[in-house]
C-alpha cells in the first residue's frame, strides 16, 4: 500500500467518524432528547474546553516522548469507547462527561494527524503545501459520505449516529498502528520549557503569528456556531406547514453535505492561492464566505429562498478551509521541525479550543434569549453572526501586516 493512500484512509476515518454526528447531534439533542439551548451548547463547548489544553498537551508530549503514531493509534480506541457510551443514554449530565472525554481522545488527534503527515512527507522529500491537501481532501469526502448515511438512513435524530461513528474509530485506532514510525525528537533541553515542550509558546513572540492565533480563535467561534445550529436551524421549518414536506427539512443532511462537496473544491485550489496570494489574502477570503454562510442563512428558506441555502452550504468549502487547513500549513511551514506538534496543537487550541468554547456558549446564549414560545429568531441570530464576521473581515485586513513574494 503506497504512501499517499495509507493518509488518504486515515483521513477519510478521521473526519467519517466526525461527520456521523457532528451536525445532526445538536438536531438530535433538541429534537429528541429535548435538551434546552443552554444545554446543548455547554455539550459542544465541552470540545471547546478540552482543547485549550489536550491538542497542547498531546502535541508537547509527541515532540518530546511518545511515537506520533502510537499515541494518535490509542487516543482513538479510547474515543471509540466513549462514542458508544454516547448511544447508551439520554441524560445531559451523562452525555456532556462523555462527550468531554471524547474530546479528550479526538480534538488532539486532527492535529497530531496532520503533523504524523507533514512528518512523513517531509521524510520522502515530498512538499506539505502540494501534497497534503490531496490527502486532506479524502477526510471532506468520508465526512461527505458519513453525512449522506445518516440522512438516506434517517439517523439524524437517532442515537445510531455515535454507534456507526464508534465503529469507525476503532477501525482507525487499529488501523493507525501500521503508519510510518515517527518518533520524538532527540533535543537537548536548554531550559525547562525546552525539556517540556514549551518552546512552541514563544511563538506567540512573534505579533504577526500572535494576531493570526487570536483570528484563528474569532472564526473558530463561527465555526462553532456553524456547527451547533445549521442543522436544528433547518429541522425548525418542519412546525411550518408551508415548508413541512421539502427537500431540505427532509433530507437536511444531503443538503448540508454540500458544504464538504465544495471543500473538496476549495481544498485543491490551497496550494495555488497560498502560493499566489498568500496566506492574508486567503484568511480574508475566509473571512467573507462567513459574512456570505450567515448572511445567506438569515434570507433563505427550504422553499422559495432554497437557492439562497444552496449557496450558503456552497461557500462554506471556502469559509472553512481557507482558514482551517490553509492556518495549519502556515504554522507548518513557520515553525522549527522541533517544536511543530506543539504548535499545531496551539493553532488547534485557538480555533477548536477557545473559539469552540466560546462559539458554544455565545451561540447557546443567543438561541435562549431570542426566541419567542422556545422557537428561535434565525433571522436575527445568523445576521449577528454576519455582521461579526464582516467585523472580523476588516480589522484583520488592517491588523495582520503581511507582505506575499509571490512563487
Amino acid at each position: 500500500m503506497s504512501l499517499q493512500l495509507r493518509f488518504k484512509i486515515v483521513q477519510f476515518l478521521q473526519f467519517f467518524l466526525w461527520g456521523c454526528w457532528l451536525v445532526t447531534f445538536g438536531a438530535y439533542a433538541f429534537n429528541a432528547l429535548h435538551f434546552k439551548g443552554y444545554e446543548i451548547g455547554a455539550i459542544y463547548g465541552s470540545m471547546g474546553i478540552v482543547s485549550l489544553f489536550m491538542p497542547g498537551i498531546i502535541g508537547i508530549v509527541a515532540d518530546r516522548f511518545i511515537n506520533k503514531e502510537q499515541l494518535y493509534a490509542g487516543l482513538h480506541l479510547f474515543g471509540a469507547c466513549t462514542l458508544f457510551l454516547i448511544s447508551q443514554t439520554n441524560d445531559h449530565q451523562q452525555i456532556f462527561w462523555l462527550m468531554f472525554f471524547n474530546s479528550m481522545c479526538y480534538m488532539p488527534t486532527i492535529p497530531l494527524g496532520y503533523t504524523i503527515a507533514y512528518t512523513v512527507l517531509e521524510r520522502h522529500k515530498l512538499s506539505s503545501i502540494t501534497e497534503f491537501p490531496k490527502i486532506r481532501v479524502w477526510g471532506t469526502i468520508g465526512f461527505v459520505l458519513a453525512m449522506w448515511l445518516i440522512s438516506l438512513t434517517h439517523l439524524e435524530l437517532n442515537s445510531l449516529q455515535f454507534v456507526i461513528a464508534a465503529v469507525a474509530q476503532l477501525i482507525l485506532g487499529i488501523f493507525a498502528f501500521t503508519l510510518p514510525k515517527c518518533p520524538p525528537e532527540q533535543i537537548t533541553a536548554k531550559s525547562w520549557t525546552s525539556f517540556f515542550g514549551l518552546d512552541a509558546i514563544k511563538l506567540f513572540k512573534n505579533p504577526q503569528i500572535a494576531i493570526f492565533m487570536i483570528f484563528s480563535a474569532l472564526l473558530g467561534v463561527l465555526l462553532q456556531m456553524s456547527n451547533t445550529w445549521s442543522d436544528t436551524f433547518l429541522h425548525s421549518f418542519a412546525s411550518n406547514p408551508e415548508y413541512a414536506g421539502t427537500f431540505a427539512v427532509r433530507y437536511p443532511g444531503l443538503l448540508f453535505s454540500l458544504s464538504p462537496i465544495s471543500e473538496t473544491v476549495f481544498i485543491l485550489a490551497i496550494p495555488f492561492f497560498l502560493r499566489k496570494y498568500g496566506i492574508k489574502t486567503v484568511m480574508l477570503l475566509s473571512m467573507f464566505a462567513w459574512v456570505l454562510r450567515f448572511g445567506l442563512f438569515a434570507l433563505g428558506n427550504p422553499g422559495d429562498g432554497l437557492i439562497l441555502l444552496v449557496i450558503s452550504m456552497l461557500v462554506y468549502g471556502c469559509a472553512f478551509d481557507f482558514f482551517n487547513l490553509s492556518g495549519s500549513l502556515y504554522i507548518e511551514t513557520n515553525t522549527p521541525a522541533s517544536i511543530r506538534a506543539s504548535a499545531q496543537g496551539i493553532f488547534m487550541m485557538m480555533v477548536n479550543g477557545i473559539g469552540s468554547f466560546i462559539g458554544g456558549i455565545l451561540g447557546g446564549w443567543l438561541i435562549d434569549h431570542m426566541s419567542s414560545n422556545e422557537v428561535p429568531d434565525w433571522t436575527t441570530i445568523w445576521s449577528i453572526y454576519s455582521g461579526i464576521a464582516a467585523v472580523m473581515l476588516l480589522l484583520f485586513a488592517v491588523l495582520f501586516k503581511y507582505k506575499h513574494h509571490n512563487s
